[in-house]
Parts: C-alpha cells; structure tokens; sequence
C-alpha cells in the first residue's frame, strides 16, 4: 500500500482492504471475497464521476478558446496531455484487469462484457470489457495473479507506467498543494519493512498473494486516483485561465472625440486606441490613405506616424476649414501572433455649429440596462433638440437621455435640432453594443481554492458577483449542486435559489481535512430573464 499523508477516501479504501486481505488470509469464508465486489462497484462509481466532471473542464476549455485562443492555447494544450496519458493508463489498467480474469477463467469469462471505450485527445475508439466482479468464477485464485503481475513482470511495468504520468502532472503545476496530492496518490514507494527485516516492492505488497478479486479492485482504486490526480491537475490549469485571461473577445481600432462637428476656426482633436488593448503596449498608429490589399490593408505612401503623449494616448490634431473630412489608417500591434494591422476609417464635418454626443459612462451600450447619453448642440435649447437611435430606443429622461439597445453589434444615434423653424441633421455616432458580462459566482467571497471547514459551513449562500462593471445590476443565484466525496463514495446534494441547503450544510459538516467539495452546476438569472451557467466552483478543506 502506499503510505504517507493520506485523503479519509484513501485511508477508507486502504483500511477496508487490509482488513479483508487479512481475514483471507484467516481463511474466512467466501463472503468476505464478495465484500471486494461492493469496494469495486464503489471505486468504478466515483472513477465515473471524475470522468464525467474531467470532460466538462475539457469543454470549458474549448468555449475560452473562442474568445482568446492565443492565451488559452497553452493552458489547452497542457490539460489535453493530461487528458492523453490519463486515458491511455486508464485504458492499460482495465486491459490488464481482463487479462488476468481471462487467465484465471478462461477467454470467455463470463465476468467480461466487450465495450468500446473512447481514448486520447482524438478520442479514438478502443475495445476492451467491463468487468462484473460478481461473475469472477475463481475469486480466491492467487497464484495466476502473482503469476503474470510478479513473475511476468506486468507489476514492475504498471509501476513504471504510474511514475512516468504522475511526473508529467507534476511538471505541469507549481501548486504546492496539488503537488502534494499528486505525490501521495500516485505514490509508488516500497512499503516499510517488516519487524523481522524483510523488505517488500511496490508491486508485491499489492499483487503477490492476494486473489483475483482483490487485485481487480486495487486496480479499480489505481484507475480512480488517476482520474483524480486528473481533475486536480486541469482545475488547476483553468484557474490559471482566470488569473491570466483579459476576458477579451474581440479587438477593434476606435476613434474617440469631443466633438464630431467642429465650429469654424476651432481646434479637432481625435483619440485614436485599440478597444480592449494591453496597456502595456502601445500600438504604433500611422495615418494615411488605405490600400486593400491580398492579406488587409496597407497605408497608401510613406504615411504619418502619431506620437504619443505622457498619459499613453495618441492625440490627432487639427485645425481644418468648414467642409467634410476622413481620418484613415492602421494601428499596428504586436502580439502572441506577430504584427497585427486594424485599419480605422473616420469622417467628421467642420461647420458653423457643433453636435456632442458623449456617452456619460463609456463608448459602449449595454442590453437589459439604461444607458445615460448626454446630447446638446451648440446654441440650440435643449427642447428643440430631438435625438433617436437604431437598434433600441432613445428617450429623454432628467436634462439627459437613455438608451436601451436590443441586440449586440452596433446602434447608430442621431441627432437633429429646431433651426429657424426647420429641423435638421446635427450629426450622428456609433456605439457598440454588448450583453452585460456574466457574473461570477462566489462562497465565502472566493472562486475556490484552500478553505477552512469552520467557515465553509457558515456561510448560508453562494452569490453572483458582477465584478469591474459599472452600471448597478444585480444576478441572482437561481440554483446550484453541492458535491463532495465522502468515504469512498462522490454524494450530490442540489437546491434551487442562492441559499445552501439544510442538506448540503450536513454534507459540508462531514467534510474532513483535504477533503474536495464543488459548488457546480451553478445558474443565475439578471434583470434580463435569461438564465447563464457560471463555472464551477471548487474547495480543499483545510
């Protein structure tokens, strides 16, 4: 058995099978072989929860690699060579658990059911059999384990197969805890020896002189700490995805200004950035005529390069005469994947009067909450001034105006004033248009990681935290599950609304020290109605 520090699923799963080992070896009755059977079934139970909780990680990860596939890549790519090595060592434990029951039963064991199982980051079919311990005809058979696990080598080889994956985990994560429990389940140390000296390998003290049946569910447990080894080590890697990730989908050259329509004899002034950019970088911005070419866009001639000033911004300024103008070029970016080139196309007029259209907040409007827009032009009252918008509506509310758009993309407002009994054109702008960020769910003011079982179990909800946003929303928690293994067994407790449960309280109360608990399944709905499934959040007891 391996030893050291150990989780209470382990020191459960260890106890039960000294003991029973210890009464075969009493020659106790055929019952306590069966006993293995319920260990078995046990173990193959919480090895299929972990698969199943495995594979919605790996589905987190694709859904972030849509937004910021440069980023998220590396992270993917490590978690999807856990996901290989764990199948392939899941997949030679259960050959070789049909290898030794077709040796003590024969080819057509009727303990063994052919079943596909999907293998490897392409999930390539592979055949191998469901074990029914059950059905095992000779489960006190101990000679032809030892044969092929200790004579034949297959122990020692299993061994080494254990430590070539369990370092690959390590190498993946600087998590003193994960590390830990990596160490200790995977641990494949010789036991300690006897009292008369006798010193045994990793290999005997789990296969040599033990029947079939016990052998089968050590290997059963060994599967079921590789799929736990497994989900620690991937947790791990999508936390780093939220410490690293800008949350960034999208990226565009936008143009800012004070104004979009300039009095005659004064100043325009733009601000040229890159919408959700890296501050620090700074793109290098060049103006001038844009040429379309194969691969985008290029400037059309040597092109004039912005400076920037002391607060990182790239001013344009100029001082034109009445007519219409067009401000193009490329912002330029280094990046993950090279130089990257936005193009940016702007028109503005200079005339006798001047439009503003400024948002109050920011240069976005966001659905399912009222956006306030100042609007005024220059030496028109505000009663004569009228004012609409596409894809929402836009209404005068306290000396200002709301806005309400219904769809991402964009919306266009446009302004019109009363002038010597005539209404005309002022002047439009273009807003973008996105969906309120979800928000992210939280216990004890935290998204997982190490916490102490005292406060674990006071708090009474798990909440919707709506985190670096600027209007006052709030998202309520419409439902969520509580799990947690206890013994050897994973128990689900789900309830609906934010509140934890009396159930879930009693199931927290039982955790012990190292013990992992998960707050998943979790769902919020905002002012919208929609319901969004938040991540998952995951605890170790201290």
């Amino acid at each position: 058995m391996a030893h050291g520090k150990e989780t209470p699923r382990q020191k459960m799963i260890g106890m039960m099978y000294l003991v029973l080992t210890a009464m075969l070896a009493l020659n106790v009755s055929a019952d306590i072989l069966n006993a293995f059977v319920l260990v078995d079934n046990g173990l193959v139970k919480t090895t299929a929860n972990f698969v199943a909780k495995n594979e919605s990680a790996y589905g987190i990860f694709e859904a972030q690699m849509e937004k910021s596939a440069v980023k998220v890549g590396p992270y993917r790519d490590k978690a999807y060579s856990v996901r290989d090595m764990s199948d392939k060592l899941a997949y030679d434990i259960q050959e070789l658990k049909v290898e030794l029951i077709k040796h003590c039963d024969g080819p057509e064991a009727p303990s063994l059911t052919p079943v596909e199982w999907f293998v490897g980051v392409k999930r390539e079919k592979k055949s191998t059999c469901d074990v029914n311990d059950a059905l095992i005809q000779s489960k006190d058979n101990m000679d032809k384990p030892a044969q092929i696990m200790i004579v034949n080598g297959k122990g020692e080889e299993l061994k080494k197969k254990i430590e070539t994956y369990r370092d690959h985990l390590l190498s993946l994560t600087s998590d003193p805890s994960v590390q830990s429990a990596i160490k200790e389940s995977l641990n494949t140390d010789a036991p300690p020896p006897a009292k008369d000296g006798t010193r045994q390998s990793w290999e005997s003290s789990f296969f040599e002189h033990i029947p079939i049946v016990a052998v089968v569910t050590m290997l059963s447990k060994i599967q079921s700490d590789v799929r736990n080894a497994e989900a620690d080590v991937v947790q791990n890697l999508l936390a780093q995805i939220g410490a690293t990730d800008t949350k960034v989908n999208k990226m565009e050259a936008v143009v800012l200004t004070k104004s979009s329509y300039v009095l005659k004899g004064n100043e325009f002034e733009a601000r040229i950035i890159l919408a959700a950019y890296d501050s620090l970088q700074k793109p290098e911005i060049v103006l001038g005529p844009l040429r379309k070419t194969a691969d985008g866009y290029e400037i059309a001639g040597e092109g004039r390069v912005l400076p920037y000033d002391a607060q990182g911004r790239a001013i344009y300024t100029n001082s034109p005469a009445v007519g219409n103008y067009m401000l193009q070029g490329l912002l330029r970016m280094t990046g993950a994947e090279g130089v990257m080139s936005y193009p940016f196309t702007y028109e503005y007029q200079v005339g006798e009067a001047n439009t503003v259209i400024s948002p109050t907040k920011m240069n976005v409007l966001y659905i399912g909450v009222d956006n306030p827009i100042a609007i005024s032009v220059s030496g028109v009252p505000g009663d004569k001034i009228s004012a609409s918008m596409t894809n929402g509506s836009l209404t005068p509310s306290g000396g200002g105006w709301i806005a309400k758009p219904v769809s991402p993309g964009k919306a266009v407002v446009t302004v019109s004033a009363e002038i010597e009994g005539q209404k005309r054109k002022m002047g439009e702008m273009e807003f973008r248009v996105k969906t309120v960020p979800s928000p992210v769910a939280k216990v004890a003011g935290k998204i997982g990681g190490r916490i102490d079982k005292a406060t674990l179990v006071a708090q009474i909800a798990v909440l919707a935290d709506l985190e670096n946003f600027e209007f006052d929303m709030k998202f309520t928690i419409t439902e969520f599950t509580v799990t947690a293994t206890k013994g050897q067994f994973v128990q689900n407790r789900a309830t609906r609304g934010a509140r934890i449960s009396e159930e879930q309280k009693t199931l927290l109360n039982g955790l012990t020290k190292g013990s992992k608990v998960y707050f998943e399944d979790i769902k919020t709905q905002g002012p919208d109605g929609k319901i969004r499934e938040l991540p998952s959040i995951s605890f170790t007891i201290d």
